[in-house]
């Protein structure tokens, strides 16, 4: 892949996932999104159904997962990178969806703040984040 179209795929699949952002109220359903925008230490849970949210937020996960392995393979062009961040991906997915799953059916304030940071790495492309610098700095250190 010449370097050209290796920059124009990421920056399509960047601009993928900023437009997944923007749009997030029209094309998930989550009641979250307005509740952390508030002063939500102070708030009651917001009303929610919590089969559609677990769908939509699983749904999402997986756009930006999608995503993300689409960027990191036109990084670094490694299939073995790609399995195993698929692999961090798959296990991240689980472990945070029981937590993500506990907070909504037991909402407590006390919990909201970790709920918040949670359900942000469900929805948002933290990971991916965390493994560009990580998968640069192994490269660089073999």
């Amino acid at each position: 892949m010449s370097k050209v179209l290796t920059y124009l795929t990421i920056v399509v699949l960047v601009t993928l996932l900023v437009l997944i952002r923007v749009f997030e109220q029209q094309l998930f359903y989550d009641p979250f999104l307005a509740f952390f925008q508030n002063d939500y230490l102070y708030m009651d849970s917001p009303r929610r159904e919590v089969f559609k949210l677990t769908a939509f937020t699983s749904l999402r996960f997986l756009i930006n997962t999608v995503l993300s392995l689409g960027i990191l393979f036109a990084i670094f062009k490694d299939v073995s990178i790609i399995k195993f961040s698929a692999l961090i991906y798959g296990v991240a997915y689980v472990v945070l969806m029981l937590l993500f799953l506990y907070f909504v059916i037991n909402p407590k304030q006390d919990d909201y703040y970790l709920f918040f940071n949670i359900r942000r790495f469900l929805i948002q492309p933290l990971i991916l984040l965390l493994l560009i610098p990580a998968f640069f700095y192994h490269k660089n250190n073999l």
